[in-house]
């Protein structure tokens, strides 16, 4: 009976293993949904929706965008990382929620790394510091001799406590040796408004809200935070060759899948992923949103959302951040 029950046993595990190989096999069947936990029309969002109409075609099925937003984009991220692991629910991941905030915020809900399987980041994008224009500051060194004349006399702009634009600020302090005034808000788009009503001094904002207003003058762009300069701004000098080298702050857009999806599924993602970020046409899509198409392995992807996690969770230990 003992030698039946193991047999028995032993076939309903090959079973399971054939049954999930040939799912990974068929997959898709049916459509697939990608969180975006924010809002309609933003930057995050246009990205998910270039790369979701692109890669339909070589899955074999829609890719349907779903805006979940709320509590810094906590809600939606939560509910991929909780979905059924099949490669039907995935997430357009973010350098906010992914890499952020996890080192700013006291209980949060989910890990970056144990709850989300890597799929292929998308793109990278430096943030743009802008000033107004009627800021006497030219360059960077003029902003930063500034603020060591007058230490909290500068003032810049964030969208929250704990934001990306605000750490990148934090960052940009310790490397200058300054200190400036904070101002949150409840979203770039407010901050930059103040800026060029002359509320503030500068904003570290992302090129997707900065760079229309740099061009039509009511901005003006004193450097990128990325290592190099940016395509479509190539007049605009990085921090690092502005006298800080080694400066490099970027935030990036990639798609996740809940823990736990099978591996041949994620590299079936990835593979359709690769082929139309390699597309000119994808390319220039993206640069219209101001950032740069990328494409990694899923492990390589893994590796860099663990270095930006220790890099983000360094800078908020160093400057005391914390969001309850």
């Amino acid at each position: 009976m003992r030698i039946r029950t193991g047999i028995a046993a032993a076939f309903a595990a090959v079973g399971l293993l054939l049954g999930g190989a040939a799912t990974a096999q068929d997959y898709p069947t049916r459509p697939i949904k990608l969180v975006v936990p924010f809002a309609p029309g933003g930057g995050a969002d246009a990205v998910a929706r270039i790369v979701a109409q692109r890669i339909a075609e070589p899955l074999g099925q829609p890719v349907v965008v779903e805006n979940r937003t709320g509590a810094a984009a906590i809600i939606g991220t939560l509910a991929v990382a909780k979905a059924e692991p099949d490669g039907y629910t995935l997430l357009l991941g973010q350098s906010g929620p992914i890499s952020i905030n996890p080192a700013v915020y006291k209980d949060l809900k989910y890990n970056p790394v144990k709850d989300f399987a890597p799929v292929s980041r998308l793109t990278n994008y430096p943030y743009i510091l802008v000033v107004n224009t009627d800021f006497k500051a030219k360059t960077v060194q003029d902003l930063v001799a500034m603020a060591k004349a007058k230490p909290g006399g500068v003032t810049y702009g964030s969208y929250g406590i704990g934001g990306a634009n605000h750490l990148v600020a934090l960052m940009f302090e310790m490397a200058a040796g300054i200190k400036m005034l904070h101002v949150p808000y409840r979203g770039t788009a407010p901050a930059v408004a103040d800026l060029m009503g002359g509320q503030l001094d500068m904003v570290f904002s992302d090129p997707f809200s900065a760079l229309p207003n740099v061009r039509a003058g009511k901005l003006r762009a004193l450097a990128v935070t990325g290592k190099d300069r940016m395509a479509v701004a190539p007049d605009v000098p990085t921090i690092a060759e502005s006298g800080y080298p080694g400066f490099d702050a970027v935030g990036w857009h990639g798609i996740l899948a809940p823990a736990g999806t099978p591996p041949a599924i994620v590299d079936k993602l990835n593979a359709a992923i690769a082929k139309v970020l390699a597309e000119p046409e994808t390319k220039a899509l993206l640069a219209a949103q101001a950032t740069e198409a990328v494409g990694d392995t899923p492990a390589q992807f893994g590796a860099f959302i663990r270095d930006d996690v220790a890099k983000w969770s360094a800078i908020a230990k160093e400057a005391n951040v914390v969001v309850e």
